[in-house]
């Protein structure tokens, strides 16, 4: 194979990266069209439980500002893969057959297990929690009214499906440190209770002050803990 000089890389780096920028400024806009459409699905968990549930509005620029994280949002989510298969095209070809033989299928599952742990949350984790909130809200013991912040909300859904789909990452980040002979695979089990105990404390720092997001987080991250142990290589 051809040797390229640092000029030819830089060309080469520079190149993939106007594209990557091109696409996000493509799914950017499709992204400010499909805002209220995704405005709406993020809303719908917490609307299903509280039936008669609205949110507000609290500035001015509260309806501009949504719509532009939403988009961002969506551009993010598109480019996602589109850079994985760019870091895949630029350093694929310095890398040995072994090496590409256990970076290729990390690179494919990561979105995937991003995917899961953001539906995990959406569909399983969010009627539980919302349902919980607004149980709790009604039983207050003065009259209150709940007219949560249409932005505030957004920003608690959406921080809890990155917190998600980055923690079900887990599995990967350890198998990729056994294979490149940072983590053996013996160290890990000798450190299995220290693991759970970190992943109990992890849980309860990166979801809200409940014991049932707490628990809904700790699990998949303790199977997939579990999971992981059981593709790593045998010392």
């Amino acid at each position: 194979m051809k040797q390229m000089t640092l000029m030819q890389h830089f060309s080469e780096l520079r190149r993939r990266i106007l594209w990557v920028a091109l696409i996000f400024a493509c799914a950017f806009v499709c992204g400010w069209y499909v805002a209220p459409m995704l405005q709406e699905f993020l809303t719908a968990p917490l609307l299903s439980v509280w039936g008669d549930g609205a949110l507000i509005y609290t500035g001015l620029t509260d309806g501009l500002m949504i719509q532009f994280s939403l988009a961002t949002l969506f551009a993010l989510v598109v480019i996602a893969p589109v850079v994985l298969w760019h870091v895949w095209a630029f350093v694929a070809p310095g890398l040995k057959q072994n090496e590409r033989g256990f970076i290729l299928p990390i690179l494919i599952m990561s979105p995937v297990l991003f995917l899961l742990g953001v539906g995990f949350a959406f569909y399983f984790l969010f009627p539980i929690v919302f349902k919980f909130f607004v149980e709790l809200n009604k039983l207050a013991p003065v009259p209150a009214v709940l007219l949560p912040a249409a932005r505030d909300y957004l920003t608690f859904a959406i921080g809890l499906l990155k917190v998600f789909g980055i923690t079900f990452q887990l599995p990967l980040l350890l198998i990729l440190l056994n294979r490149v002979g940072v983590l053996p695979r013996a160290r890990v089990l000798k450190m299995r209770r220290y693991a759970i105990v970190f992943i109990i404390i992890a849980a309860a720092i990166l979801t809200p002050p409940d014991v049932v997001s707490q628990i809904l987080l700790a699990l998949p991250m303790w199977a997939l803990f579990e999971i992981s142990i059981l593709f790593m290589r045998r010392d």
